[in-house]
Formats: C-alpha cells, sequence, structure tokens
C-alpha cells in the first residue's frame, strides 16, 4: 500500500516530468518555427537576388543588342567602302593621275605561258 506521503512523492514526480515534457515540446516547438522561419527567409532572399539577376542580365542583353547593331552598320559601311576604294575603275582613275601610268601600247604586253 502506498502512503500519504508516498504517493505525494509520486504525483510530485509525475508532475515533475509532465513539467519536463511540457518544456521540451515547447523548446522542439520554438526550435522548429525557427527553423521554418530561417527557411523561409533564406528562400524570400534567394528570391530577390535572382529577380536582381535577371534584371541584371536584361540590361546586359538590351546594351548588347543596341552594340551589335551599331557594329552590323558600320561593317555595312567599311564594306561599301572598301568596295568603292578597290573598284577597277577607281584604282585605274588614280593609276593614271597619280602616278601617271597609261594604257600599254600594241607590243608592250609580253603573256608569259
Amino acid at each position: 500500500m502506498v502512503t500519504a506521503a508516498g504517493g505525494a512523492k509520486v504525483r510530485a514526480l509525475h508532475s515533475q516530468r509532465a513539467a519536463r515534457a511540457s518544456r521540451l515540446e515547447r523548446r522542439r516547438y520554438h526550435w522548429s518555427m525557427g527553423l521554418l522561419s530561417l527557411c523561409l527567409v533564406g528562400i524570400a532572399l534567394l528570391h530577390v537576388w535572382l529577380r536582381l539577376q535577371v534584371v541584371g542580365m536584361g540590361y546586359t542583353l538590351s546594351s548588347t543588342s543596341k552594340l551589335q547593331g551599331r557594329l552590323e552598320q558600320e561593317r555595312r559601311e567599311l564594306t561599301v567602302e572598301l568596295a568603292t576604294l578597290t573598284s577597277p575603275d577607281r584604282l585605274e582613275a588614280m593609276a593614271r593621275k597619280r602616278l601617271g601610268l597609261v594604257a600599254p601600247q600594241k607590243g608592250q604586253v609580253i603573256v608569259l605561258p
């Protein structure tokens, strides 16, 4: 048989165990909520960082596209200029004017085998 003093000790022991279990549950709950909050903040920061990267790449792509357009236009202009400067008519006119060259006479041209 359990005496009144012994029963009080058992009840106190059970009460202490229940209080300890309650504290452990609350501690686990707080740790899990803290960890969950930390994960959510990390995900939010990752999302913001990725959005900034997308915007930055958009600006880079836009400026690169503009540069490509300018370079293609410059290439077209230089191609026209090259064709103009190397045209046979222009070269012949420059040879006659600057160097004083004339068309060869009959017999001045020798064809080599």
